[in-house]
């Protein structure tokens, strides 16, 4: 049994999944599995898969629906249930891990408690850039490389160029609520399962952020790990997030939060 199980969500994006998984195969901590969810893409991610499960040491299990539109919770409560670990970091497949950042997440783990990192935002030029040399290497995660790349300066940046003590201030001070994001969250499998994980109601926008209200409603605390679990966040469109689908979300959550409830009834188990 591993110690941590990543979940990654993917639908028809070979190209940056598969910068993300050349991400995980140079990870610091190495005693993890990753439960790729997938929202039902094509053969050319399954044969992506495959190719990494023969030619690398990467334990990986996939997970897949059929394409029904965006089904983002859904399968993502077949991953949770797919894990074999006791804790679960989620991420997403267009987000690079730095070397270090399943490490972060092992050493911060906690009982009672589900980490908040965040992400870096990369544009669409220096997004396509970055190849499995940049990655194994760590440019992608370099300041310097970065902006000969063309990256603006920002005070963002810090999060690639804060460590040690630097880094624990600053999730001190963020201004940023902790929150359960997906790009970017870890926590105990018995803690997301027993609030029934997602919301399978919830398309985009907030699905994330909702089961972190319910696990604080459960009495988990989040704790800010935005500025030391570092992954970059590569650019794409956007086709599926429609203003009714953030309008039904955002009333899900002001449920959640008025009535302070732990469960839902549209999550891994049908009520």
């Amino acid at each position: 049994m591993p110690q941590i199980s990543v979940v990654i969500s993917t639908y028809n994006a070979e190209a940056w999944l598969e910068k993300v998984l050349w991400g995980y195969s140079c990870q610091t901590f190495k005693d993890f599995e990753i439960v790729i969810a997938d929202d039902g893409s094509g053969p050319k991610t399954k044969d992506l898969i495959n190719d990494f499960i023969n030619e690398t040491n990467l334990n990986i299990v996939h997970v897949w629906q059929e394409d029904d539109g965006f089904q983002k919770s859904k399968i993502l409560n077949k991953g949770i249930v797919a894990c074999k670990a006791d804790y679960i970091v989620m991420s997403d497949g267009d987000c690079i891990p730095r070397a270090d950042f399943l490490e972060v997440h092992q050493d911060n783990k906690q009982s009672g408690y589900f980490l908040s990192g965040g992400y870096f935002m990369l544009p669409m030029d220096v997004s396509q850039k970055i190849d499995k040399n940049d990655i194994l290497l760590g440019n992608c995660f370099d300041i310097k490389w970065l902006k000969r790349c063309g990256l603006k300066s920002s005070f963002k940046n810090n999060k690639l160029t804060s460590s040690g003590v630097k880094s624990k201030f600053l999730n001190i001070v963020t201004p940023t609520t902790p929150s359960w994001n997906g790009h970017n969250a870890s926590g105990w499998k018995k803690d997301i399962v027993a609030v029934n994980g997602f919301d399978e109601r919830m398309q985009y926008g907030g699905q994330d952020r909702e089961l972190g209200e319910r696990l604080v409603n459960y009495g988990i605390k989040p704790k800010q790990i935005r500025y030391s679990a570092i992954c970059v966040h590569l650019d794409h469109k956007r086709g599926y997030k429609t203003p009714e689908s953030i309008a039904k979300n955002q009333a899900i959550r002001k449920h959640t939060r008025g009535s302070k409830t732990p469960w839902t009834p549209y999550g891994i188990v049908k009520d």
